[in-house]
């Protein structure tokens, strides 16, 4: 499925790439229209040069005088400078004269291997590890980027943007696959660590601090207020226990000789921090840690236990809810312009721009984190890179990609046809001037 939507994808840039090729802009339009000129201009140069060597010459054989060798001399150069240069420039796009002359119509011809060579070009050149080093060394972009993320409506902008993401990723993301990766990555983490020793050594050591004496505290108040209020429940449970065969009198006394035994006992707990039943839980609390962490059936029973706790259907809803809560919490910070959440990003942006602005280490840190970055990106997608640009320009049609690219430098090239002309009359006339002066 994956390969089929990258193959989609490259055939739509590749459409894409088609189109912007064979279709001319206006501007590529007018483009051609000023090589069309410069094509006249050329080719006027060219018949200009031709008119007044024939007129040199025809004066020369007429009895003009010595100039006239001097001029045809200079046009008849400039005709083989501009006709070679314009076999060179028509040689690059097409067959001169439609003529099949070898090495000629360079570009729709050789249009794949160019794209090759360019691609290489471009990966030797530009996406090697020392250049892109060196490029944003220059650049400097920790510092930039600390300048900037120092301005509060910068820093503002980006906790915008921040929070936006984290609510569009909250919100795309499936409850049930998030509560199955979280449930599943708790559960296999508990799993995979016994708990016995850590739970030994926790409750050594609150009870080494007295911690549990708060605990003991609040619940003989409790068992203490809860007896007061329901003595009757006891009395009446104690009697409902008793033997049929005992008088109710009987089972009465027992009844409210246990509820006071019981009641004295629990007042007696609370209100005496020396009580015996203290010193005994105590024991019985100091015992237990240690044998959490010693005794390997009682560790064992732990670990059960544990997994018993894990795989009850209360405890993976309960982290259900627990992911439910959290993402409501973060999406309703994130909106909320004036939440802790994104108080706190802010000021976290504004001082890390601050730091990074004047600290050179800070600074450091990031350019080599984005150096890096860069290098592992061209390193190692460099092929893909570069095969973007022969992939491009394969997929171009030859005569349009022909057609666009003379559209673009052409009227450029008709300079050289121009240039060629002058040069070469100017060539011819000191050669002419030499040869006559030496063989005078």
């Amino acid at each position: 499925m994956e390969q089929t939507t990258q193959a989609g994808s490259g055939e739509a840039q590749a459409a894409v790439s088609h189109r912007a090729m064979t279709v001319f802009s206006p501007a590529d339009e007018e483009r051609r229209r000023g090589v069309r000129r410069m094509k006249l201009t050329a080719t006027a140069m060219l018949l200009f040069v031709a008119v007044v060597y024939v007129l040199a010459k025809w004066a020369e054989h007429a009895g003009a005088g010595a100039w006239a060798g001097y001029v045809a001399a200079a046009t008849e150069a400039g005709m083989v400078g501009a006709l070679a240069d314009w076999f060179a420039v028509t040689a690059l796009f097409r067959h001169p004269l439609g003529l099949p002359i070898p090495h000629t119509a360079i570009i729709p011809t050789k249009k794949d291997q160019l794209g090759i060579s360019l691609g290489e070009f471009v990966g030797e050149n530009f996406l090697s590890e020392d250049v892109v080093r060196q490029r944003l060394r220059a650049v400097g972009i920790g510092s930039r980027l600390g300048a900037w993320l120092a301005h509060p409506e910068h820093a503002d902008r980006v906790t915008a943007e921040l929070a936006t993401a984290l609510r569009g990723a909250l919100t795309v993301l499936r409850d049930s696959d998030v509560q199955a990766v979280v449930g599943e990555a708790i559960t296999r983490r508990a799993g995979a660590q016994e708990i016995a020793p850590g739970l030994g050594k926790m409750l050594e050591k609150i009870v080494a601090d007295g911690g549990h004496k708060r605990v003991v505290d609040l619940v003989v108040t409790r068992a203490h207020d809860w007896l007061v209020l329901h003595g009757d429940s006891v009395m009446d449970a104690v009697q409902g226990g008793a033997p049929g065969w005992t008088p109710k009198f009987v089972d009465r006394k027992v009844g409210e000789r246990v509820y006071r035994e019981l009641l004295r006992f629990v007042t007696e707990m609370r209100d005496m921090p020396s009580h015996p039943a203290r010193g005994a839980l105590d024991r019985f609390l100091t015992d237990f840690a240690s044998d959490l962490q010693s005794d390997s059936d009682t560790r064992a029973r732990v670990e059960r236990l544990k997994g018993d706790v894990l795989g009850r259907g209360e405890v993976q809803d309960l982290i259900a809810s627990a992911w439910t809560a959290v993402r409501s919490m973060i999406v309703a910070a994130a909106e909320d312009e004036r939440s802790e959440l994104r108080l706190r990003v802010r000021a976290s942006l504004l001082s890390l721009g601050a730091r990074m602005a004047v600290d050179s280490k800070a600074q450091g840190k990031v350019d080599r984190w984005v150096e890096g970055a860069a290098v592992y990106v061209v390193t190692t997608y460099r092929k893909e890179i570069t095969s973007l640009i022969t992939d491009t320009v394969a997929s171009w049609d030859a005569e349009h990609t022909t057609r666009k690219i003379e559209a673009h430098i052409g009227r450029d090239l008709q300079f050289i046809r121009i240039n060629g002309t002058v040069v070469g009359s100017l060539a011819g006339l000191l050669i002419y001037t030499v040869s006559r002066v030496l063989g005078a």
